[in-house]
């Protein structure tokens, strides 16, 4: 008998123990659950909250007691953000590099779990004593993205106006947001100029913008498995996500927060992860895990018969439920659509030559459909019709999108060279 394929984190994805089949309630107006198996009384958000366990988690206050004014025309006050950092900064700080994460991540981009952290280091591999981005050489900082779940203020924190989580009132934001709050982190730090920003996917979006909104306080960048500008498959693949999400009845036009264990917007964030996780690994990948395998051999005519790729498909849902925020989760989906970096620019030729100067590394993944190799190569194109210096590789990896997160021997290799070039310039 063959070994059951198994999740990235190593469990079994048939395991022998069924979780517990929902049911509707036999009640007068209860709301339905969703066919599929998930665990009883999943927590309703899995939102980090002030009283739980800190880990390595600093915070900055953003704004100095004023309202940022956002992107959209609205103001946030009171804004937090946390972020964490590995290494030592040098004494004329100028061995800072700031890592960018991508949607559902957070700041933990190195450690291990535990004590306040749900995941390992989503860049172990990358990010680390020895490594392609060495925290014995350099100062490493990862900011929880302002609208995450992860300690920085986002829709699950409590508005100090109303003293509930923000929930539906909570404002859109915007990749360049986003880069405004990962500043106030750097003066806090006494960071006047970056050594390098290095980031993937959405996170590779930030450093685009970096590179516009602050080309001096930056030496290099290095946008990863990214674009210039969401596209319009991009978009595509994320509106139905989110509106299988808000669908959900548990959701409640997003003011969730105060329901039971069990009783939140579950089925709504696992299908829309499901519905991702399908556009960041390739067919190949599900080919050679899952091919039809059944769960259970003997059960195929059930319309809820699964196969084993609906099988990993609901765990890694149900995985995402207990560490992130459904509200976090439309709220930062949206930020990737809206990313344009010729928005209000005059057009992209005049946004780039602002980064133009500075050396940049663009990295593509060779099975990867949803952010193909070609946004890669434009952005390169892009940067030397400007006049600048960029170096373009591609990764060789069957993993699709997510294949940044996976080929860390091969991203850590390249970013370790292209960091010691930038020093010695």
């Amino acid at each position: 008998m063959t070994d059951k394929p198994r999740s990235d984190d190593g469990y079994p994805v048939d395991p022998t123990l069924e979780p517990p089949i929902l049911r509707p309630l036999d009640l007068p107006g209860a709301l339905p659950v969703h066919p599929r198996t998930y665990t009883d009384r999943l927590p309703v958000t899995g939102a980090w909250r002030h009283g739980d366990p800190v880990g390595g988690r600093r915070f900055t206050s953003v704004g100095g007691g004023r309202p940022l004014s956002l992107e959209s025309g609205e103001a946030l006050s009171d804004i937090e953000v946390a972020y964490e950092t590995w290494g030592e900064l040098s004494p004329t700080a100028d061995n800072a590099i700031l890592i960018c994460h991508a949607l559902t991540a957070d700041s933990h981009a190195h450690g291990a779990s535990g004590g306040g952290h749900a995941t390992e280091g989503w860049w172990n591999g990358v990010v680390g004593p020895g490594c392609g981005i060495d925290t014995d050489r350099y100062f490493v900082v990862c900011v929880n993205s302002l609208g995450g779940c992860q300690g920085s203020t986002g829709p699950a924190t409590v508005d100090p106006s109303t003293g509930t989580p923000y929930g539906s009132t909570f404002p859109t934001v915007t990749t360049r947001d986003i880069v405004r709050c990962q500043a106030a982190v750097a003066d806090d730090l006494g960071i006047d100029r970056w050594l390098a920003v290095v980031g993937g996917s959405m996170g590779g979006m930030q450093v685009l913008e970096w590179g516009v909104m602050y080309p001096d306080r930056v030496r290099a960048l290095s946008p990863i498995a990214t674009a210039l500008a969401a596209s319009a498959q991009q978009v595509a693949w994320s509106a139905v996500g989110r509106t299988a999400l808000a669908l959900d009845p548990r959701f409640r036009g997003g003011d969730y927060y105060d329901a039971e264990p069990g009783d939140g917007p579950f089925a709504g964030l696992a299908v829309a992860r499901a519905l991702a996780h399908i556009t960041y690994r390739s067919k190949e990948v599900f080919d050679d895990r899952f091919a039809r395998d059944l769960v259970n051999p003997r059960a195929l005519f059930g319309r809820w018969d699964r196969f084993q790729v609906e099988s990993y498909l609901d765990y890694q849902g149900e995985k995402l439920v207990r560490r992130f925020d459904a509200n976090s989760y439309l709220v930062l989906n949206r930020v990737m659509d809206l990313h344009d970096l010729a928005r209000d620019r005059g057009g992209m030729d005049r946004a780039v030559r602002r980064l133009a100067h500075l050396p940049a590394l663009t990295l593509s993944i060779s099975s990867d459909t949803l952010y193909p190799t070609g946004q890669q190569t434009a952005i390169r194109d892009a940067i030397r019709e400007a006049g600048g210096r960029c170096v373009h590789h591609v990764i060789q990896s069957p993993d699709g999108h997510d294949g940044f997160l996976l080929a860390t021997r091969q991203i850590g290799s390249l970013l370790g060279t292209f960091l010691r070039e930038v020093e010695s310039t």
